[in-house]
């Protein structure tokens, strides 16, 4: 039988999970799936590596999407044609508040769009939200599991933007002083095309976030950005332990 393989990605037609976690970084993808158990690599295109593999009783596809809004909504959509049906996102963000300092959790609950990716995708005012019973049960198990491992830990909305890198002052470029009187909580490049994907194609989506830095006290600069930093790092395993606790539930 002749096995169909997605064009940008080269996931195989049928053989992703229903229960998916993405995250920027090839080597952090190999990193969460050697929690699973009978892990195999299903693909490696460009920036985007899958694995799947059991966690517990739940298979798990484990997929990197690179940095930035257009080229992980690519993998969203061929995780999806390829049969995911929830998916949550481990990555990283930068604190827009005071309190939110490096190795702090965020679950994302919602995200404002500051990216090209989403204007061109969805009619003007359509909402960048992510899934109230993922993001719920997600949740449930980081209020147990970060204190547990003495991490801190806030539930809000988030900032996408596409630019890493500072430029010269422009209009499209968010002020985050703004934001941060907005109680917006983090800023990051790729929660608000994840849940615009998951409103679109109906699945379910949600997102926690490792806070590698504070972008308010050093503004543009990338003085606070930290992110190889053992307390960064510890943080992202427990935010991948998050991760899978939630769909090993819910499966």
């Amino acid at each position: 039988m002749t096995t169909n393989y997605l064009p940008i990605t080269g996931l195989p037609a049928g053989g992703v999970s229903p229960s998916v976690i993405v995250c920027g970084d090839p080597e952090r993808a190999d990193r969460i799936a050697a929690r699973l158990a009978d892990s195999v690599l299903l693909s490696h295109k460009r920036e985007y590596r899958a694995h799947l593999g059991r966690y517990g009783d739940a298979s798990i596809t484990v997929c990197s999407h690179g940095i930035g809004a257009p080229g992980a909504a690519v993998a969203f959509e061929e995780l999806i044609a390829a049969g995911a049906r929830r998916i949550i996102r481990v990555g990283t963000c930068g604190g827009l508040q005071p309190d939110i300092q490096p190795g702090c959790l965020v679950v994302a609950t919602a995200a404002v769009q500051n990216t090209g990716y989403g204007r061109e995708v969805t009619p003007d005012g359509y909402p960048a939200v992510a899934a109230l019973d993922l993001t719920y049960q997600l949740g449930k198990v980081v209020d147990e599991t970060g204190p547990a491992n003495g991490l801190a830990s806030r539930r809000g909305i988030v900032l996408t933007r596409d630019a890493f890198y500072a430029g010269v002052a422009a209009p499209a470029a968010p002020d985050y002083q703004e934001m941060s009187r907005a109680n917006v909580l983090a800023v990051e490049m790729e929660c608000s095309a994840l849940f615009l994907v998951g409103g679109l194609r109906n699945v379910a989506t949600a997102a926690i976030l490792v806070t590698d830095g504070n972008v308010l006290e050093t503004r543009e600069s990338m003085d606070s950005y930290s992110p190889r930093n053992e307390v960064v790092q510890r943080a992202i395993d427990v935010a991948a332990l998050c991760a899978l606790e939630t769909l090993k539930n819910i499966a």
